[in-house]
């Protein structure tokens, strides 16, 4: 005796749906060496005006670095079409830990040819949710070592650039100007 199984045929489809429009374009080839080229000239013109601040927390004012430490960026940033419909009249609740003041994320970039695929599937949706352009990279099974040139660690399979006002995130604004083509919103 077989159990049948039901399966939401509908919500999968348009998962999937969502998924594709979401990363549908990915940056290769020369246009990947350029752009990462872009990103480690503007972090190390960043470096030399960061004064005396040491490089390991330099480094972390201006990125979120890897998956878990960008879906948490992600997920503490308030969703976009919730935070124009809900009234901010409640007072904060003060807790026992105290947490940094956020930094919103300018933009996402992943590196889309890692394995397994999971471990950075969900980051374009909860991106989307939330208004921050994705940029996906692909280089044949390297681009997570190359990713991890720009915040000079040995690989990332995400980086968030923080929203700040620095050399990074004005070439971060020309990358997307020239590289970032939003999805249209079907309503």
């Amino acid at each position: 005796m077989s159990k049948k199984k039901n399966k939401p045929e509908k919500s999968i489809k348009l998962l999937k749906d969502a998924e594709q429009t979401v990363t549908s374009d990915y940056i290769t080839g020369d246009s990947l060496d350029e752009l990462l080229s872009k990103l480690i000239r503007s972090v190390e013109a960043a470096k030399a005006s960061r004064g005396g601040l040491p490089e390991k927390i330099w480094m972390k004012q201006q990125f979120s670095v890897g998956v878990n430490d960008v879906t948490r960026v992600l997920e503490r940033m308030p969703a976009a079409a919730a935070s124009h419909s809900v009234c901010s009249t409640e007072a904060p609740t003060s807790t026992a830990r105290r947490r940094a003041p956020l930094v919103p994320l300018q933009a996402v970039i992943i590196a889309a040819d890692c394995n397994p695929k999971w471990l950075t599937k969900h980051i374009p949706t909860l991106a989307s949710t939330r208004q921050v352009p994705v940029l996906c990279l692909k280089d044949n099974k390297g681009s997570s070592l190359r990713l991890g040139q720009v915040a000079n660690v040995r690989t990332a399979l995400a980086i968030g650039i923080k929203a700040r006002d620095s050399i990074i995130n004005k070439t971060v604004d020309e990358v997307l100007k020239d590289y970032y083509k939003p999805v249209a919103d079907e309503q």
